[in-house]
């Protein structure tokens, strides 16, 4: 295919979900006040309900990279797509916590191949060396769903109310489902798929190789913590430390938004010109975690002077991990390149359920105040994980024992 045509068909099909995916993961950090009144949620609760979306498309992440590899991109995530649009429905009608939690997990189930299949269309139809930025240029497509579940959602739900936006949602996931069955290719797979077994057998042989533990406790909590915190904690976050209302709230998450969008497409084509240079992706990658953790430090200590340009950056450069997709498939193999994705975001998202419903329990080990949380609790939960990913840092730069050595 030509290069534009790779574009309107084989990716851009592909980002309309995705975009889709990312506005559902991050719509509770507006609506949480909603959800806390209506239903009479506590922080852990928030964070467990928030946190069932990120806990479902984990848990699916091992079937779905053979399901990508075996009937392609396109029939599955249209599929599935169907089903998060069941789940919105569901949600914006749930009565209670229960039903409220359970709606939850099937909206992400239902997204749980929202990148997965613009990588794995990706990876079939793009040139490894441009795969970088392609994929980067997809996840900012998805940033946009983080700025439509800012102010114009806070907005639409003041309009209609948060069950009728979710209703409305659901509508627009099933046209995004229809978009990718009409426009993207219908031969999406490379050769004859092996049996399910045998798929599965290659799974977990990928689990097991020296270089998934290399890199997947540092990609898992880098890319994980940031899902977790921007998509709820950031907002209550705002409210509590900075003492803004809702609508100021609402404006700072925009602001968060655009600095993911724009930061990871920057930082994807930084590594494409770099790559030209002979720099490894995976060194850009190490490059953009120190500043990331550097931002982390600033809000744990609340330097006020920093403390919002901080919030930036850690929206900007918590998802660089992704420029380490296209290097860990290509060393797994292009006919496994859905399973290899899929084991690496498993365990992002296994970091990031576990960062969304800890910090909600730390949150609740202090006394509330007359606000809303306590603001050094937040300092103690994102100094925890901060801590965590450091370790995942320096494990990934020791020197590997193993024989499996990979040149960076």
């Amino acid at each position: 295919m030509t290069p534009l045509r790779i574009i309107f068909t084989a990716l851009l099909p592909f980002a309309a979900g995705y975009f889709m995916s990312y506005l559902l993961r991050a719509v509770n950090a507006v609506v949480a006040p909603d959800l806390v009144r209506d239903a009479g949620l506590s922080p852990s609760q928030l964070g467990l309900l928030t946190a069932a979306y990120l806990g479902a498309f984990a848990l699916f992440q091992l079937p779905l990279g053979v399901l990508l590899d075996r009937y392609g991109p396109r029939k599955v995530q249209a599929g599935l797509l169907s089903i998060a649009a069941l789940g919105s429905l569901a949600f914006a009608w749930a009565p209670g916590f229960t039903s409220l939690f359970a709606a939850r997990a099937v909206i992400g189930l239902g997204f749980s191949a929202g990148l997965m299949a613009s990588y794995k269309s990706s990876a079939t139809w793009v040139p490894l060396e441009r795969r970088s930025l392609a994929n980067t240029a997809i996840m900012s497509v998805g940033a946009l769903g983080v700025v439509v579940a800012t102010e114009p959602t806070e907005y639409l739900v003041t309009l209609i109310g948060w069950r009728n936006a979710f209703t409305a949602f659901a509508g627009v996931i099933l046209c995004a489902a229809a978009f990718i069955l009409v426009v993207a290719p219908k031969k999406d797979t490379v050769g004859t798929p092996a049996p399910f077994r045998e798929q599965f057998a290659q799974m977990v042989a990928i689990m097991k190789r020296p270089l998934f533990w290399r890199v997947a406790p540092l990609l898992g909590l880098t890319s994980g913590v940031q899902i977790g915190i921007q998509t709820l904690w950031a907002g209550p976050w705002f409210r509590d430390v900075m003492g803004l209302t809702r609508e100021e709230v609402a404006r700072h998450l925009l602001w968060m938004a655009v600095a993911f969008m724009v930061g990871i497409l920057s930082v994807g084509v930084i590594a494409d010109r770099l790559g030209k240079r002979g720099v490894s992706p995976m060194k850009v990658m190490l490059g953009f975690n120190l500043v990331y953790f550097l931002a982390q430090a600033l809000i744990v200590f609340r330097i006020e002077a920093l403390i919002f340009p901080a919030w930036l950056a850690v929206a900007a450069f918590g998802q660089v991990a992704i420029l380490a997709f296209p290097w860990f498939a290509a060393h797994i193999g292009k006919d496994l390149a859905g399973r290899a994705n899929a084991t690496i975001n498993f365990a992002m998202f296994v970091a990031a359920f576990a960062a969304q419903y800890l910090v909600g329990i730390i949150i609740g080990l202090f006394p509330a105040t007359a606000a809303g949380y306590d603001a050094s609790a937040y300092s103690w939960a994102i100094g925890l994980f901060l801590l965590a990913q450091i370790a995942g840092f320096i494990w990934y730069v020791i020197e590997s024992p193993h024989k499996e050595r990979v040149s960076d």
